[in-house]
């Protein structure tokens, strides 16, 4: 059990162990503290494969095509960035490679590593800087910004020419679906409780014996309450909001 602090109403509570497809409210004011996924490994793994597949239909097909006069033109999100480059807006380029390629190809990357290397836990060390590498890009990706920027596009010229989805504006769309499902279902504390970590052993570590004599773990049990697991208030002791000390 894990004490943690309502972002609505700062009441600092225990969190229960959840069962599976449960979830923990707060016990003041209602608010989702924590959710567990019925399917933390294989779900987000399935969706995880499709969306890198989708991402590369969506990176290597027309995202959409312009007619006017007589000619037609279509290119791609990598097509895009590069055409930016060549015209010497080499920055703007640059972010939407990173934001619209590189970024949510990375996360999906790093996601699916780390959830291969968990189906047989312990996994190694080494999974732990997979999912914090995952955690760093993800903020990144952002399909949902590009696909607002090309529908304020297509707005402006669509009495200039004659505008055409291609493929890849489709799969951008099934992949801004795909992002949020993700999230959704991805577990991160039980991806890191099948982490093996290497923990210090204070009897040969001099630095790690200081450490943890210095340093020891308050209880704090006994001033919090225990949030709910189905919406409805349990008895407690003694309200203790975060940040406030109790007389």
């Amino acid at each position: 059990m894990t004490s943690v602090a309502c972002h609505e109403c700062d009441l600092l509570q225990v969190l229960p162990d959840l069962p599976v497809a449960g979830k923990a409210t707060c016990c003041r004011c209602g608010c989702t503290l924590a959710t567990r996924p019925a399917d933390p490994i294989e779900r987000p793994l399935a969706l995880g494969l499709a969306a890198l597949l989708v991402l590369v239909v969506a990176n290597t097909t027309p995202l959409m095509g312009l007619s006017a006069v007589g000619r037609h033109a279509s290119t791609t999100i990598i097509g895009g960035a590069y055409q930016m480059w060549h015209e010497g807006q080499e920055v703007t380029a640059v972010i939407v490679a990173f934001c619209a390629v590189i970024a949510p190809a990375g996360y999906l990357l790093f996601l699916l590593i780390v959830l291969f290397a968990v189906r047989r836990p312990p996994a190694p060390g080494w999974v732990g800087g997979m999912l914090r590498w995952a955690e760093r890009t993800r903020p990144w990706a952002m399909t949902e910004v590009m696909m607002l920027g090309i529908m304020v596009a297509l707005i402006k010229i669509a009495d200039l020419a004659k505008v055409e989805a291609g493929i890849g504006m489709l799969a951008i769309g099934v992949l801004m679906l795909l992002f949020p499902a993700i999230l959704s279902s991805v577990d991160t504390e039980e991806l890191w409780a099948r982490v093996a970590w290497h923990e210090p052993d204070p009897a040969s570590d001099p630095v790690a014996e200081r450490v943890f004599a210095s340093n020891p773990m308050p209880d704090l049990e006994p001033d919090l309450q225990k949030a709910d697991l189905d919406g409805r208030p349990e008895s407690a002791n003694s309200e203790t909001p975060s940040g406030r000390s109790s007389s």
